[in-house]
């Protein structure tokens, strides 16, 4: 693996106006044009956390697609959100993967905030998404998913020395600040657990139900935790080691202790 650059954009998303954050968030973005490799924009990022946006929801064909497929172009880097999109019958809190290349994967989040009465109104994702960057394996993630780890367990090929699952693990999300240290403590439990680091970016602001935002968009290494920031607009542009995630996993293998499973 090459080192990555990591750049988290923890902007004050518009309460319902595609328009706006598209604009908003394509400014903030703007000046890391071949300064990164990854980019990182909230969950929900056109229109903040709202049940009442479904109704809007756009396509896989809608601008939003073909927004941050340009943006990824533009900025020579991958791009990845997640915005409410239609599909078939239902509507998926899916998170973006655009590619420079002009490739677009996807991750429908898994675990519906239900006190949110997101599960009622949402279709649930079934699995994980891996994707490569540079040689690193990433596994993106979507805010509630952080409060599951065996859904997020990074599993261990013994008989590919060396293979994990992922070497990073991002989230995106819109977590409140009265739940800001489940978010910290979280953040820093699946790095350390899963032997990755962690790249996380939340939103800051208030939203149209009143939620206030505290940020604390960072990455968390394998055993410490890196710098954070709760000031707008941005989160912060990280440089992840490939050798020392290495380095660690050698001389610490936990893996090779861990319990073995399959996800279903």
């Amino acid at each position: 693996m090459d080192d990555l650059r990591v750049s988290l954009i923890q902007g004050d998303t518009v309460w319902h106006d595609p328009d706006a954050n598209r604009a908003m968030y394509g400014g903030l973005m703007a000046p890391l044009a071949g300064q990164t490799d990854l980019v990182l924009l909230p969950e929900t990022f056109t229109s903040g956390f709202s049940n009442e946006a479904l109704a809007s929801a756009e396509t896989m064909e809608g601008p939003t697609v073909h927004w941050i497929r340009d943006q990824a172009a533009r900025l020579g880097a991958v791009v990845t959100g997640s915005v409410q999109i239609r599909d078939g019958d239902g509507v998926y809190n899916r998170m973006l993967w655009a590619t420079p290349e002009g490739g677009l994967s996807y991750y429908d989040k898994r675990h519906l905030f239900r006190m949110a009465k997101e599960h009622e109104r949402y279709a649930a994702g079934r699995k994980r998404l891996t994707v490569e960057l540079k040689g690193w394996r990433v596994c993106p993630l979507v805010c509630y998913d952080l409060r599951f780890p065996v859904f997020i367990r990074n599993r261990f090929d013994a008989e590919a020395p060396g293979r994990f699952d992922y070497d990073l693990l991002l989230f995106v999300a819109n977590w409140p600040a009265a739940r800001r240290h489940a978010w910290q403590t979280l953040l820093r439990a699946r790095a350390i657990e899963n032997l990755s680091y962690v790249a996380a970016v939340n939103r800051v602001g208030t939203d149209g139900n009143g939620h206030a935002y505290a940020g604390d968009s960072a990455v968390n290494d394998y055993g410490h935790a890196a710098a954070r920031t709760r000031r707008p607009p941005a989160g912060g542009h990280h440089h992840l080691d490939a050798a020392a995630l290495a380095m660690h996993r050698e001389r610490f293998p936990a893996q090779l202790d861990a319990d073995r499973f399959e996800l279903r």
